[in-house]
């Protein structure tokens, strides 16, 4: 076997792993708010600036259009967002927070200690954890370069 088809020897598989289970480390957090992960990334955008275009917001999660609609329509659904077409530009959809979205922002203000206390408290020295953060971001910029001038 070629040593570098081996799993052990793949970076992408440890990523996969990472991201599968941190996705399952926040199910029970954010059941409790009665969203899913891709949802609470949803709110967090607009917690941090509310009234955003569906662009703006796929862009922030480097997300595709086609993929966030449907997520915002099962939040809009939920009563968490409210979406409206623009008032310059009617072909722009404007997503908002409702009442209900707003008053989850309290709630949810714990988890990411939550998360961060899961992380570090077993294994990750803070640190650890923020340049592990940079590296990941770096990685993050590269890689959505590359997919941008393709």
């Amino acid at each position: 076997m070629y040593e570098q088809l081996k799993l052990d020897n793949q970076l992408c598989f440890r990523f996969y792993t990472v991201s599968r289970l941190i996705t399952q480390a926040y199910r029970p957090m954010l059941s409790r708010l009665g969203v899913t992960y891709p949802q609470y990334l949803v709110l967090m955008v607009l917690w941090e600036q509310d009234c955003q275009p569906v662009n703006d917001i796929a862009k922030r999660l480097y997300l595709e259009t086609n993929t966030v609609t449907p997520l915002l329509k099962r939040m809009e659904e939920m009563g968490i967002v409210s979406r409206r077409r623009g008032e310059v530009d009617t072909r722009q959809v404007i997503v908002s927070l409702t009442e209900k979205g707003k008053a989850m922002e309290p709630e949810a203000s714990g988890i990411p200690f939550e998360m961060a206390c899961a992380i570090t408290c077993n294994e990750l020295a803070p640190a650890e954890f923020e340049n592990l953060a940079a590296t990941l971001d770096s990685l993050i910029y590269t890689l959505s370069a590359e997919t941008v001038s393709e």
